[in-house]
């Protein structure tokens, strides 16, 4: 089955003013566009499926509502992206003291629906294999345990692949703010994963 035509930046905007005057149907080509979109990034933020998925809905639902005040100051992209943040970032401060219920074992889901799943790879020892998996492991770990503020932008830029200047709108700070983040992260993330190979608990992959 062939996938659909990704949108323009100008369909895009014809769809946002069209929904902005009501046009429901405008609307659901909108969160057909994006949903995979929010979803992976509020999935990623929250390691919960079922908490991302009810985050997903309320975001869209959120933007419905708020859609005749949009006034294109930001992209429908970026502005969308902020209500996703917010509402996760509020589930993530209300769960702060909270045990965490992900598994780090779970597959991800990328931007295209799909899940990324574990492909066999025929040329490596099984040895081998198992430590290019705990590698990824490690780092999703360490990705988020990191302190909330550089966890998001860590998310947004490494996983998403979100702008600079993107990033800046969505999380409503300074671009400098976005890179000095993003900067100390790879530091904290670089530090966490050296710690983990001085205590032999992760192996170098040569």
């Amino acid at each position: 089955m062939a996938k659909a035509r990704q949108l323009s930046q100008q369909d895009i905007e014809e769809l946002v003013e069209r929904a902005r005057r009501g046009d429901g149907a405008a609307f659901g080509q909108l969160v057909e566009e994006y949903k995979d979109k929010i979803y992976n990034y509020v999935s990623r933020m929250l390691n919960d499926p079922y908490e991302a998925e009810d985050v997903t809905q309320e975001a869209f639902l959120r933007a419905y509502r708020s859609l005749p005040r949009f006034r294109g100051a930001s992209s429908f992209h970026t502005w969308l992206y902020r209500i996703a943040s917010n509402l996760a970032i509020d589930v993530v401060r209300k769960r702060k003291r909270q045990e965490p219920t992900y598994s780090l074992d779970e597959p991800m889901e990328s931007d295209d629906g799909e899940y990324e799943r574990e492909i066999p790879d025929d040329t490596g020892s099984p040895e081998d294999r198992s430590t290019t998996r705990e590698t990824r492991v490690a780092v999703r770990r360490a990705i988020m345990e990191l302190p909330e503020k550089l966890r998001d932008v860590m998310i947004l830029y490494e996983l998403q692949g979100e702008t600079y200047e993107d990033i800046a709108e969505i999380l409503n700070v300074p671009l400098g703010t976005v890179k000095s983040r993003l900067f100390n992260a790879r530091n904290r993330l670089k530090e966490s994963l050296e710690q983990l190979v001085a205590a032999g608990e992760l192996e170098v992959e040569s």
